[in-house]
Order: structure tokens, then C-alpha cells, then sequence
């Protein structure tokens, strides 16, 4: 029995040496530690999490922080993977897809990108109500699977490089800019012909 519990600790040190942790335990630390969270859906059940998520992970979510991070889309969809008749089980495949940007000052996008999820349930014909069910219960683990994908997503950004997209959105919108001056002033520049006018006759 000693023996035993020794192994299972030895195990545990090994696998926390090399990184590991079990999935809902440990922190979550992020190096970006001020977020604006917004979302089309401003009180939807995905924003709502990831807010509370991020809150607990030690970062301050707040309007106005420098970095936003936008969910610009969220998708649910379904499809028959099977084919039963009446009474009948079959397969579908559900899918979540999450639309998200990050943008800087003068809401400039920086990264954009998106996160899936998908998984198949099993539709029983004989029981509509407890597939229905559980349709429901696999879509909240969607959700918050989406939610923890999109802090691990963070996780692989630094303040650092924000300032160098920052950077280069910047010196994107600047040439922009004036490309659209000299483009304006070059036609501003060209006389305008008047009308021909048809003499008379």
C-alpha cells in the first residue's frame, strides 16, 4: 500500500515537472493583464463566462482598458452524420464557432481569428424530450469549452506583442490615410471641364 501511494506521488511530481495539469485545476495566468470584453450579444451566456473566467485568471476586464477584445460572431450548427427512420437513433454532429477580435486604440484590429468546437450526440427517436435534453446540456459544455479555448488563446499572447501590432496598425491606417489625401488632392488638382454646349441652330 506504501509502495503504491509512493508511486502515485512520484507520478503526480513527474507529470507537474513537466507541465501538466489536470483540466479545471490550477491557475490560468495571462500576461495581458487589462481587457475590454465586448460582445453582440452584450449579456450572452459566452461573453458572461469568459468575463467571469478571465476576472478569476487575475485579469481586470473593464471599458476603456487598451486592448479590446471583440466576440464579433458567435454560430451554432447541426447536421445529420446518420439517418434513422421513425423511432430510430441517429448520429449529429453539433458545432459551436466563435468569431473574435482583438483591437487597439482607435479600435484598430490587431488579430483576428476564430475557435471551434464540435461533437457528436446520438438522437434517440423513442425519447424526443431526453435527446432534447441532452442537446442542451452538450451545447452549455460547448460553450464552455469555447470559453477556456479562447483564455488558453490568450494565454499565447504578450503585451509585447500587442504594442508591435499597435504599431504596425498604425503605420497601416497612416498610409491609408494619406494614399486617400493624394488621391483627393491629385482630383481636386484636375481642372473640370465644363459642358459642351450645342450652338444653336
Amino acid at each position: 500500500m506504501i509502495k503504491r501511494n509512493l508511486l502515485v506521488m512520484g507520478l503526480a511530481v513527474l507529470l507537474s515537472a513537466c507541465g501538466f495539469q489536470l483540466r479545471g485545476t490550477g491557475t490560468t495566468e495571462l500576461a495581458i493583464k487589462e481587457l475590454d470584453v465586448s460582445a453582440r450579444n452584450a449579456y450572452g451566456e459566452t461573453v458572461t463566462q469568459l468575463r467571469q473566467t478571465l476576472e478569476n485568471s487575475g485579469v481586470k476586464v473593464y471599458n476603456g482598458a487598451a486592448y479590446k477584445l471583440v466576440l464579433v460572431d458567435e454560430k451554432e450548427t447541426q447536421r445529420n452524420l446518420s439517418y434513422a427512420s421513425a423511432g430510430r437513433s441517429s448520429d449529429i454532429e453539433l458545432s459551436n464557432v466563435l468569431m473574435f477580435q482583438i483591437q487597439g486604440h482607435d479600435q484598430l484590429p490587431l488579430i483576428s481569428d476564430k475557435l471551434q468546437v464540435q461533437k457528436v450526440v446520438t438522437h434517440d427517436g423513442n425519447n424526443l424530450v431526453g435527446s432534447d435534453t441532452e442537446v442542451t446540456q452538450v451545447r452549455n459544455e460547448m460553450r464552455r469549452d469555447l470559453v477556456q479555448r479562447m483564455v488558453l488563446r490568450l494565454q499565447m499572447i504578450s503585451p509585447a506583442q500587442l504594442d508591435a501590432l499597435q504599431q504596425t496598425a498604425d503605420a497601416k491606417a497612416k498610409a491609408d490615410a494619406e494614399a486617400l489625401k493624394a488621391a483627393q488632392d491629385y482630383e481636386n488638382s484636375v481642372p473640370k471641364q465644363s459642358p459642351v454646349e450645342v450652338p444653336a441652330e
